[in-house]
Order: structure tokens, then sequence, then C-alpha cells
């Protein structure tokens, strides 16, 4: 495989259950890459907010756009290749959005996170690649259920929903460099040839952008 330039950002966006962690680390394995992942298992709001959505959506939002902001300073100054589960732009394009949309953030909240986030995006820079995972609710549930997840007992389908609706209308207005993967018919974390199709599809899009 031909070597690919440094300091190149790849980011994989997707709804709860999409599969993001997972291919960020068979890619990052594959390729040689650093990884960034979302803060989840130390976050210390999550099982909260899924118990008391309106009561901690804000400060959950809040946890999220700081450690990714974080990252983002990190990544910026990266002398590696390096791949992120999940993006900052999806904190508030859909989880926040998403949020104030059902009554369980306040106009006040939402306009005082959003204000944050305006000052923060002078200073960002864009993935060089960004690979959305798109699978259908069905293919969530069962995900999310394999991973036996405590706190995520109490998703609803509706949020989930809620939430494919508001990436699809994202993903369409998203200006830079992206790769869109359909993954309800794969299984690239138990399959080999499944894995070989979407490195195949990555290593396309790598060798035109970078060579």
């Amino acid at each position: 495989m031909s070597e690919i330039r440094p300091k190149k950002y790849i980011a994989v966006a997707g709804n709860i259950g999409a599969g993001k962690s997972s291919l960020t680390g068979l890619l990052a394995k594959n390729f040689g890459w650093k990884t960034y992942y979302e803060s989840v298992d130390n976050n210390p709001y999550l099982t909260d907010f899924y118990d008391d959505m309106r009561r901690w959506s804000f400060n959950l939002q809040i946890y999220f756009l700081s450690s990714r902001f974080r990252h983002q300073k990190e990544i910026q100054t990266a002398a590696e290749n390096l791949i992120q589960d999940r993006t900052i732009y999806e904190d508030v394009e859909i989880f926040a959005k998403n949020l104030h949309d059902m009554g369980l953030m306040s106009n006040r909240d939402f306009e005082n996170y959003r204000s944050l986030f305006a000052e923060m995006v002078h200073y960002l820079q864009p993935p060089d690649l960004l690979i959305y995972l798109r699978a259908d609710v069905p293919t969530l549930v069962r995900q999310i259920q394999r991973r036996g997840r405590n706190y995520e007992n109490t998703i609803r389908i509706e949020y989930l929903e809620r939430l494919n609706s508001l990436y699809e209308d994202w993903i369409d207005r998203y200006e830079h460099e992206k790769l869109i993967i359909d993954t309800d018919n794969l299984d690239f974390v138990n399959s080999e040839e499944d894995l070989g199709k979407v490195i195949g599809l990555v290593e396309q899009r790598l060798f035109g952008l970078f060579n």
C-alpha cells in the first residue's frame, strides 16, 4: 500500500449503535492510525442522562463538547495520521438539536450551548475524510442490545428515529469530503470479507485524496 502523507485526519460519524467505535479501531489497526475515542465509559453524566434526559441534557452536551474540543486541539497539532470516533459537529447538529426539538433542553440552555460552539468553530479543522455509517433503526437496536450497556436499555425507538433523520439532513448538507457506507447488510466486526469491503472503499478515497 502506498504511504500516506502525515497529519491526515479521518473521522467516523453515525448514530448510536452504528459501529463507529468498532470501525475506528479496525481501520486504525489496518492503516496504523492513532485513535481518538468518544468519552463514554468515563462519562460522569451518561447514566443520569438516560434516567432523566431533561435534567441532565445540558450537562451531558457540555461535557461532550468540552471533551471533543480538547481532542480537536490535540488533533490539529498531531504529527501522525489519526482517526476519531464521532465528530464535534455531531454534538450541535444532531444531539443537542434533537434534545432541544424534543423539549428536553430549554431554549436558554440550547442558545447558550450554540453560542459556545460558535466561538469554538473558528478554531476547528474539518476531517480530511468523514466516514458516515448509515444504519436503519432495527440494525441500531440489534447492535445496541448486542453490546449490552446497561444505561442504553432505556433508549427509545423514537429517539433513534429522530437522530437518524437529523443525521441524514446533516450529511446531505455536509460540504467537505465524505464517504457514506450503508451498514445494514454489513458485519465488519465479525466478517473479514465485509471488513475488506469497507477497507477497500476507504483506500479508494485515501489514494484519491492523498496521492
